[in-house]
């Protein structure tokens, strides 16, 4: 008998795969008592009467919280950028190869990273009990200008100091981690090139580790937006002790309360998506493709879930003959 033709074409369909889904029933199960809870969440805030949505409502949009919110927005965008500009100061003072200039900007970051909060705003604004006057004029002689401590820092302005300064403590040690991590061949390089310090640590170094400092920077404003609250020991009126003050006249602490929780979520979760898009920004670089948008999540979500019917419809695909699998 003949061999058969090794060039001959194979004829017939293959038979098709039958793929069988792996069943994952401890999903299922979390996700039922996952379930469960959330509708027993929501029960409980729509259903209790203690909640008193209507008050709620009422004072959400309130002349003296709005008032309070625009105190906390100013503090928090103030305090931050005096916190970023001296973070990077301190930083690289710590990495200067000058002892006296890293001694100091060490001794900056143990006090005010040492020490509550609090206990800082505090001491901010009892300043005038240590110095009952500030002046300026010769070191150690006469005073050429000088003023009234309360008057120079008014409460808003030791607000200011105590979550600035805290804040720059924090920053330093963020920025100097971002630093360090660019390669020491980078500075090499820039300078070889004849680039100054001061350039390179700008146009080169600064750049590079800005990957590595944006994401804690923007944890660092949206804990900064909830620490404003603790100004109210100062009696400065923002979101938080607006809340407090309509409460103390009419009593309805948990719906005041609800109010001025809504107002802190809103806000960071504003600055939640703006963090996102600009940690986007700087991953250009490193990454070859960038994670989605929120935007491009939901488009991909409506777009699986309008082919989930006619995929879940459709015939089995073979595995062979030249067609492209789905």
């Amino acid at each position: 008998m003949n061999a058969p033709d090794k060039g001959a074409a194979v004829t017939g369909r293959p038979e098709a795969i039958k793929a069988v889904p792996v069943r994952h029933p401890g999903r299922w199960a979390g996700a039922v008592v996952v379930a469960v809870l959330v509708a027993m969440l929501l029960h409980a805030f729509l259903y209790n009467p203690r909640f008193k949505w209507d008050v709620v409502g009422q004072y959400l949009f309130d002349d003296s919280i709005l008032r309070g919110l625009l105190v906390t927005l100013e503090l928090t965008a103030l305090s931050m950028v005096m916190g970023v500009v001296g973070g990077v100061l301190l930083a690289v003072m710590r990495l200067s190869r000058n002892r006296l200039l890293a001694a100091a900007a060490w001794l900056f970051i143990w006090v005010f990273r040492g020490t509550p909060v609090l206990v800082q705003l505090v001491f901010w604004g009892f300043l005038g009990a240590l110095w009952p006057k500030l002046s300026i004029g010769v070191p150690f002689g006469p005073a050429f200008w000088s003023e009234n401590t309360n008057t120079l820092i008014p409460t808003f302005t030791a607000a200011l100091l105590g979550l600035g300064l805290n804040e720059a403590a924090y920053m330093a040690e963020i920025v100097r981690a971002g630093i360090t991590s660019v390669d020491e061949g980078q500075t090499e390089a820039a300078h070889a090139l004849g680039m100054s310090r001061f350039q390179t640590m700008w146009r080169i170094v600064l750049p590079q580790a800005m990957r590595v400092i944006i994401p804690p920077t923007g944890n660092e404003t949206i804990s900064m937006l909830k620490t404003t609250s603790l100004v109210s020991v100062l009696a400065l009126e923002e979101l938080f002790q607006a809340g407090q003050l309509i409460y103390s006249r009419n009593y309805q602490n948990i719906p005041l309360l609800i109010v001025v929780s809504l107002w802190y979520l809103f806000l960071t979760s504003i600055l939640t998506v703006g963090q996102y898009y600009i940690e986007r920004h700087y991953a250009r670089g490193a990454n070859r493709t960038l994670p989605p948008t929120p935007v491009q999540r939901i488009r991909t979500l409506l777009s699986s879930a309008r082919r989930s019917p006619a995929a879940a419809g459709a015939e089995p695909v073979p595995a062979s003959g030249g067609e492209e699998l789905s």
